[in-house]
């Protein structure tokens, strides 16, 4: 997925996909205005449509595959 990154408005937990509610990682901002968010299987499963209206693609998915700071030593 093309994707711009906007430094100014992180995703957080608080921010739900708007297809099934789970956490969002994709923010799409529309050219027509306003914004959808989705989780990463809902922004895999839409991509090709969501590139046809999208201004920008914000584009968090990344973060699943970090390790989580209160991971083992080991796993980190």
């Amino acid at each position: 997925m093309t994707t711009v990154l906007t430094p100014a408005s992180p995703l957080t937990a608080a921010d739900r996909c708007d297809r099934c509610g789970a956490q969002a990682y994709l923010r799409v901002v529309l050219t027509s205005g306003g914004d959808l968010l989705f989780c990463a299987h809902h922004g895999r499963k839409f991509e090709p449509e969501l590139k046809k209206i999208a201004a920008e693609i914000q584009d968090e998915t990344e973060r699943l595959q970090a390790t989580p700071a209160s991971a083992a030593a080991e796993e980190r």
